[in-house]
């Protein structure tokens, strides 16, 4: 099934997200002058470590642009469900919104609802998308857009963009392309609706691959795997959960790294083979990497020729004990 052509002006889209990827999306729709009648975001969330309340990304810009929002604390109650018929939207958008809609939502637009998805479907299916593709050390990621049905990303696909991962690439970093690049993509996804002209790409469900939410468990640092998953992982976890091991007892953060090489030696995964200006040279299961900037408890991020200005960083301890 294809969608049809629209016969409306302006699309009454009703709008769903909530971190900052999904802000360009949002922007762009106001830019491009569809009637975004209803933004619908998480509750609001304490944040910091004051504790103190804020308001999700999404929110603050519906806010400055005047949009009525909508903060439910579930999407399956038959009040909210309501309240998005009541509003007679043409289509639903969402954009890390994250819940998974029911159904009875679903069913409201007569144009369906349309995904931005921060990878190239039908890989890396979940809500950590940008994580994952960085620390399994894949080359490429993207945008697709798709049809949400009542699935985990499980809908037909629209339309894909494709981008490069460089090697010392930074979750955040990547985080904040993606975001731009899936803005570009809905655009294009919208107007396809609105001229009849977008198809629908059933996914290759054997070819799926799942990206878990991240936690903080996610970070801890294996000195038995090679040098380039190490990396892999301090940047995939760059700058949440942030990658971590421990120096004499310590937590440390571990920022910033690179791979020094990837050959086999003799020294034991985790031992710190030099310490200077540089940065630490550590050995990992196969090769070695650099490590650059850390974070101890209590402290502040900083390179490691600002940590031994002031702290001693001991030649053959072992990280991680």
């Amino acid at each position: 099934m294809d969608f049809q052509k629209n016969e409306v002006t302006a699309l009454r889209i009703v709008f769903m997200g909530t971190p900052e990827f999904a802000v360009p999306s949002l922007e762009m729709l106001v830019r491009e002058g569809y009637e975004v009648v209803t933004v619908v975001t998480q509750p609001d969330k304490p944040k910091g470590r004051g504790k103190k309340t804020a308001m999700p990304p999404v929110k603050e810009f519906a806010i400055k642009n005047n949009i009525e929002v909508l903060q439910p604390s579930k999407v399956k109650t038959p009040e909210f469900v309501n309240a998005i018929r009541d509003l007679k939207p043409d289509l639903l958008v969402t954009a890390a919104y994250g819940k998974i809609l029911p159904q009875d939502v679903l069913d409201i637009p007569p144009y369906g609802c349309i995904n931005v998805h921060g990878s190239l479907l039908p890989k890396y299916r979940g809500a950590a998308p940008v994580n994952w593709v960085i620390i399994n050390g894949e080359k490429t990621s993207g945008i697709t857009t798709m049809y949400t049905d009542a699935g985990m990303d499980t809908g037909d696909m629209l339309l894909k963009a494709e981008i490069e991962i460089p090697e010392d690439m930074t979750a955040g970093e990547l985080y904040s392309k993606l975001a731009q690049l899936g803005a570009q993509v809905l655009k294009d996804t919208v107007k396809k609706i609105e001229d009849g002209t977008l198809q629908r790409i059933p996914q290759p469900h054997d070819q799926a691959t799942y990206a878990p939410i991240m936690d903080k468990s996610v970070g801890c640092i294996d000195w038995s795997k090679p040098a380039r998953a190490v990396h892999n992982l301090v940047r995939g976890t760059n700058p949440w959960p942030v990658a971590f091991t421990y120096y004499k007892g310590q937590k440390m953060k571990v920022w910033v790294t690179s791979v020094l090489n990837e050959e086999n030696h003799n020294s034991t995964p985790g031992a710190i083979l030099k310490a200077g200006k540089e940065g630490l040279v550590v050995a990992c299961g196969v090769g070695m990497i650099l490590i650059k900037e850390v974070q101890f408890e209590s402290s502040r991020r900083m390179t490691i020729e600002e940590y031994i200005c002031g702290h001693r960083m001991d030649e053959g301890e072992i990280l991680g004990q």
